[in-house]
């Protein structure tokens, strides 16, 4: 049975930094990719971050990059999204989401490549 839970949100003031996880099970990860999307209030879902299946290769969105990074917790069966210079424009909720291969890496942050949901976690930024 595949599982994906999300932890970590929470309120932090602009400028700060905030840890999500994903916990998973049930997920091959020779096969599939992790995948990080955020979606605001009244707004689409779009992706954030993606960690490849195998080698662990990362792609982000543009307004990631330089901000948050993506890495695997292989001891704790965990995708990580380390997230930095957070802004109000980062208020969301962040689900994570198990991805299969995709023709182009790019792809893999594009929510409809997804097979596998977690529930999501909030993430508030505010003063």
């Amino acid at each position: 049975q595949v599982q994906l839970e999300e932890s970590g949100g929470g309120l932090v003031q602009p400028g700060g930094s905030l840890t999500l996880s994903c916990r998973h099970s049930g997920i091959p990860l020779d096969q599939y990719a992790i995948g990080w999307f955020r979606q605001a209030p009244g707004m689409e879902r779009v992706g954030v971050s993606c960690l490849s299946a195998g080698k662990g290769l990362t792609y982000y969105a543009d307004f990631a990059k330089g901000r948050f990074t993506t890495s695997r917790d292989n001891s704790k069966s965990s995708t990580i999204l380390q997230m930095n210079s957070l802004e109000p424009e980062d208020t969301a909720t962040y689900y994570c989401a198990a991805v299969p291969p995709t023709l182009l890496f790019s792809s893999c942050i594009v929510p409809s490549s997804a097979d596998f949901w977690g529930q999501g976690t909030q993430v508030t930024i505010s003063s």
